[in-house]
């Protein structure tokens, strides 16, 4: 291209972003094989040899149970496997006090409670089934320089970075899944509801001298809830991956702390369940808001991810409800091509959102209420919700069914991909 007239090309669903959600998609249509043109772009270079985008960064993901069933039915999970360490346990301890309860997968009668991954092992998995799919298109690095409805669809403006070609691609749906932030979703004026936690996550790979037996650990401290999650062993050393809430000056503090130090800390607020800490790897600090979207679906449009809903980390459930929302979104297209409707109908898409409303609310509240339940400090609450942990602790039942809410199994709208993307072939 030469870049002094705009390009035009046609294409049935446009992404914007092409992080994990967004290529988990695009894998999930193409599944379907309906012939669909899939147009995915994405700002970062998401060559092999470049940088990922910060979908694919240093940390790592919990994958609940529902999200193996995803990645199973698109042939990945044994590439995945390779890369993941199994929770076979989950301990929670609310610090200073008596409440503790165990949530254990043999009493799920399941191999795992659910599966930690590295973001670029489960970005190479997953960069490498796109490149193997035939009907999606990828433009990278490329910017969405203005968007608009057309009597047909979306009207997108793409600029390709580095260069002066512009294209312009029409699109029957529009997917939107470029970030908690995104830019297309301001540009189409909709607009989001912002809750600041006021807290930061610190995240970062710790070294340990005793083997982590597969258990994940939810501790709930003075500063805020820390995870301690498994990792696979590198170089002979054991690992967890921490994600530590806490409000942003102690946030600061500990990352710009030496390593001595910031060892010390943890190990004061964690105690000696995994033995010493003995490495602590790169830092990184988050800060933490409940972002929500006012709108998810219009005529030829629907809103994704975390720029549809970004959680709070504690539960781990950000992911994990975002595959879940679209593989109903691509249970639901497919479903609606079988009775020769388009992918930008409105009707469809309020289907679809309907389908996944009671998991998308249910999934929110849990992951907005733990944090705030658990940072506070009364005598009265923090005496209900040790309580709470003890019920859960001695009451089989209720822990049945909690356990299932975090392993994404009770809340899903619709019986996971049951009748069109169970009933494809190819992945």
């Amino acid at each position: 291209m030469t870049g002094r007239a705009a390009s035009e090309s046609a294409v049935d669903i446009a992404i914007v972003g092409g992080g994990m959600v967004g290529v988990s998609l695009a894998l999930l249509l193409s599944h379907l094989r309906l012939g669909w043109r899939i147009r995915i772009i994405e700002s970062f270079p998401l060559q092999s040899n470049a940088a990922l985008p910060p979908s694919f960064d240093g940390r790592s993901t919990a994958l609940s149970h529902s999200s193996r069933e995803i990645f199973e039915l698109l042939g990945l999970w044994q590439s995945l496997d390779e890369g993941l360490t199994e929770i076979r346990q989950v301990h929670v301890s609310d610090r200073g006090h008596f409440g503790r309860t165990r949530l254990t997968a043999a009493e799920q009668n399941l191999p795992a409670l659910g599966y930690v991954v590295e973001n670029r092992q489960l970005g190479d998995v997953l960069m490498a089934a796109l490149q193997r799919a035939p009907d999606v298109e990828l433009t990278a690095p490329a910017q969405v320089a203005a968007v608009s409805p057309s009597s047909g669809g979306m009207q997108l403006q793409v600029s390709s970075d580095g260069t002066d070609a512009v294209e312009m691609i029409s699109a029957d749906l529009l997917v939107v899944a470029d970030g908690a932030q995104s830019q297309t979703r301001q540009r189409l004026a909709i607009d989001s509801r912002c809750k600041d936690y006021g807290q930061a996550a610190v995240v970062a790979n710790i070294g340990l001298q005793l083997d982590h037996g597969g258990i994940a650990y939810e501790r709930f401290t003075d500063l805020g809830p820390m995870a301690m999650l498994p990792l696979q062993p590198m170089a002979g050393e054991h690992r967890c991956a921490m994600v530590w809430t806490m409000p942003p000056e102690q946030a600061a503090e500990l990352l710009a702390a030496d390593e001595a130090e910031f060892l010390a800390r943890l190990q004061q607020r964690f105690g000696y369940r995994l033995g010493p800490f003995v490495r602590v790897g790169s830092r990184q600090v988050y800060p933490l808001s409940l972002i929500t979207s006012e709108e998810q679906v219009r005529r030829h449009l629907v809103v994704v991810g975390n720029a549809a809903h970004s959680l709070h980390p504690v539960a781990g459930q950000g992911f994990n409800l975002a595959l879940r929302d679209v593989a109903v979104l691509a249970e639901t297209l497919g479903e609606a091509a079988e009775n020769h409707q388009t992918p930008g109908e409105l009707s469809v898409l309020q289907q679809y959102l309907q389908r996944q409303q009671l998991d998308q609310q249910q999934t929110i509240l849990l992951s907005d209420l733990l944090p705030r339940v658990f940072g506070m400090h009364s005598i009265p609450m923090a005496l209900l919700r040790n309580t709470g942990l003890l019920a859960l602790d001695t009451v089989p039942l209720l822990r049945h069914q909690f356990t299932r809410l975090g392993m994404g199994l009770e809340t899903r709208g619709t019986p996971m991909l049951g009748t069109v993307l169970g009933n494809t072939n190819g992945g």
